[in-house]
């Protein structure tokens, strides 16, 4: 089977994200200011920057440019601001940065349009969207975060009928408990083996030490691909579990 064949069998529903040639991009203002995305788009404007298949980790502290990324992208794809489904989802007052304006989605022929995008701080906005369609699903309101959250993950993202395409998280771990973390890890396996695409931004070590992900760290240098073991975030957490009072000494009077 020739290159091009391979191409039109490509799973992916994301192969590359290229910018506009004529996106009004502003390399010294806000998004392009932070060092990540401008190295983003760079890649972005000349080759286009590649996403592998399974799961992408965004790893990072916060301000340097993960939920600004993963945001772009989702919206880029054709998914909610806020949060949702290629279905719809809830809109409240537009905050997002001008990002997925101009980036341009290049996807895999026969790969799966659907996809969803959970963004942890608008959430609430989606489940009231959800709570008006005819026939609503029961109500995600009543629940804890963390509950709402795992109840996504089982109707939306990982049910077994679920059909393979795009998933933007961004930080999900923000409203889980460390068992429902590992519940997530899991479910985030589960969805590769069926031919879902993820990118997950996330401060958890736990997620993403998912065997086999791939691993982009960003921070002053911009984006550059990691091993699980060389991320300053799981190094920060070892120190911290093996020597608290080390820490401690230095934050409490």
């Amino acid at each position: 089977m020739g290159r091009g064949d391979d191409w039109l069998h490509d799973p992916r529903p994301i192969r590359r994200v290229k910018v506009f040639s004529d996106a009004a991009v502003q390399p010294e203002a806000w998004p392009a200011s932070i060092p990540a995305v401008a190295h983003f788009l760079d890649v972005a404007g000349r080759d286009g920057w590649e996403f592998a298949p399974g799961v992408t980790f965004l790893v990072g502290e916060n301000g340097s440019g993960k939920s600004t990324l993963i945001e772009g992208i989702a919206e880029a794809y054709g998914l909610p601001a806020e949060g949702g489904s290629s279905n719809g989802g809830g809109e409240t007052r537009r905050t997002e940065s001008p990002l997925s304006e101009w980036l341009r989605i290049e996807r895999s022929p026969r790969a799966p349009r659907w996809g969803f995008f959970l963004r942890a701080e608008t959430m609430h906005s989606y489940y009231s969207w959800r709570d008006d369609l005819p026939d609503a699903p029961p109500s995600l309101h009543p629940m804890s975060h963390g509950e709402s959250f795992n109840a996504l993950l089982d109707e939306a993202l990982d049910h077994p009928q679920y059909v393979a395409g795009l998933a933007c998280l961004d930080e999900p771990e923000a409203a889980l408990s460390f068992s429902s973390t590992l519940r997530w890890l899991a479910s985030l396996d589960r969805m590769r083996s069926r031919g879902t695409q993820v990118i997950c931004a996330t401060h958890s070590p736990v997620l993403a030490s998912l065997p086999g992900a791939t691993i982009l760290e960003l921070g002053e240098w911009g984006i550059r691909e990691s091993a699980w073991e060389d991320l300053e975030v799981v190094r920060l957490h070892r120190n911290f579990l093996d020597a608290p009072q080390r820490f401690l000494r230095h934050l409490l009077d």
